[in-house]
């Protein structure tokens, strides 16, 4: 791979400035982020060539939206970055979710009723460096936090936020069991994330359905709207002979009776995400609790691939632990790295194709990143960021799967930070370095993207 920017190969992970990339370094860095750009996304050219425009479109906004598109180029990346000074080889066996962004972060009520706030993507989940999470989490705070006219000294500000919460609330799991009990809620919130628990709650299943279902004399049916499309027969009978799999996935003590995954139809969902587009997903409407159609539930298939953080750690997750299965990979960090998890959550082979389920909550609100339009509601959401990321890697360890992650994730990671003030030093230096890397790599394919260069 060529060069990075040499400000970041010469990052002592510090907030030292930045020097200038050569002229060939730096036409070499442009050329391989089109051609990886292009690798990522042309598996699926010839099957979803408008989700591609769609990605590629949303993409060229700007440098948060190409963020969100292209783990994979950060997790290439971190295969030449130094390694931080306060990461050890068992931290390097942390569960991460490996996409930390800010719009990866949700509200939604959980299996027992609560609204909770916690991390909301699990399709990178694999085994890595904890530092990994936070860096391309601190990264995104300064992309998104530009994008809202926000300056580098409250965004600087807001990362060490996030970074002491994270290193403190590891240290508060530390020798203990607490992250089991731990939720960010209404009562232990403010801000925006708490106005985005309080919108979660209010929601209603009836509300969804109205969304994207009709009833038609005894049967609801999907609507046929624009980002919400039939499917071909093939395709259909795909869904629903894939269903007995996906019920066998899950645990025998958290399934229904077999009435309950009936299903009564298939649509295709169009326009979802960034870096999944390309990747089919499908509604899948089942009937649910009872023959009523008020209680009928919304199943998300969502075809999954190899976790881009597999570039950085190559086997470090072995097949085994998820059957060479890339829906059962994203399954099994769905559901270790949040409490009471959505027990619809499962996994399923549609064809060869692997594909990530799980409900369509009724009860789930985005995150948006354009509502921390100040210095004040940035740092006080980073606070919760940090607290939601390291609930998340310390749930996943010995506690969850002793044959996964051997050991306290939360006490190796303590052990690991000598140095909050270093951490926090560290991970800024970082943040602000790479955050300028991706406007320049989002330049170059924007620039490529114009002039007509082949990108799928």
């Amino acid at each position: 791979m060529p060069s990075i920017r040499a400000s970041l190969l010469a990052l002592a992970l510090s907030a030292a400035a930045c020097a200038q990339m050569p002229a060939d370094a730096a036409s070499a860095r442009k050329s391989w982020v089109v051609q990886q750009i292009y690798q990522q996304n042309h598996p699926y050219a010839a099957s979803a060539s408008g989700e591609l425009d769609t990605k590629l479109a949303t993409m060229a906004d700007g440098p948060f939206a190409f963020y969100r598109g292209t783990a994979h180029l950060f997790f290439q990346d971190m295969t030449t970055l130094p390694a931080s000074a306060y990461a050890t080889t068992q931290t390097g066996y942390t569960w991460i979710g490996g996409d930390a962004h800010l719009g990866n972060f949700d509200a939604s009520r959980d299996s027992s009723g609560k609204a909770v706030f916690k991390v909301a993507d699990f399709d990178e989940g694999y085994l890595g460096q904890y530092v990994w999470d936070l860096r391309r989490l601190a990264a995104s705070l300064v992309l998104a936090g530009r994008d809202n006219s926000l300056s580098d000294a409250a965004i600087g500000t807001a990362i060490d936020t996030l970074v002491g919460a994270y290193v403190d609330q590891m240290g508060e799991f530390k020798g203990n069991n607490g992250e089991s009990a731990f939720r960010l809620t209404k009562d232990t919130t403010t801000g925006v994330v708490d106005d985005t628990i309080a919108d979660a709650d209010g929601k209603t299943r009836a509300k969804l359905l109205s969304k994207y279902t009709a009833v038609s004399g005894s049967a609801r049916r999907f609507q046929a709207l624009s980002n919400l499309v039939a499917v071909p027969a093939a395709a259909y009978s795909g869904v629903t002979s894939s269903m007995a799999g996906y019920v066998s996935s899950i645990a025998a003590s958290k399934r229904y009776p077999a009435a309950f995954y009936t299903v009564k139809d298939v649509r295709q969902k169009l326009g979802s995400g960034v870096g999944s587009l390309g990747r089919a997903r499908y509604y899948v409407l089942i009937e649910g609790a009872s023959s009523s159609n008020a209680d009928d539930v919304i199943l998300e298939f969502k075809q999954e691939a190899v976790s881009a953080v597999a570039a950085a750690a190559p086997g470090r997750l072995p097949a085994s632990a998820y059957d060479n299965h890339q829906g059962m990979r994203v399954a099994r960090t769905a559901k270790a790295q949040t409490i009471d998890a959505d027990v619809l959550i499962g996994y399923a082979s549609v064809g060869a194709v692997p594909f990530y389920v799980h409900e369509k909550s009724p009860f789930q609100e985005d995150f948006d990143p354009a509502k921390l339009d100040s210095a004040g509601k940035l740092d006080t959401a980073a606070g919760y960021l940090g607290q939601a990321l390291a609930s998340a890697h310390a749930l996943a360890d010995q506690d969850y799967d002793s044959s996964v992650v051997s050991y306290s994730i939360d006490k190796q990671v303590s052990e690991a930070v000598t140095s909050k003030s270093g951490l926090k030093a560290e991970i800024r230096g970082f943040a602000f370095a790479y955050a300028d890397q991706v406007k320049l790599d989002w330049e170059a394919f924007v620039e490529a993207y114009n002039a007509g260069t082949p990108l799928y």
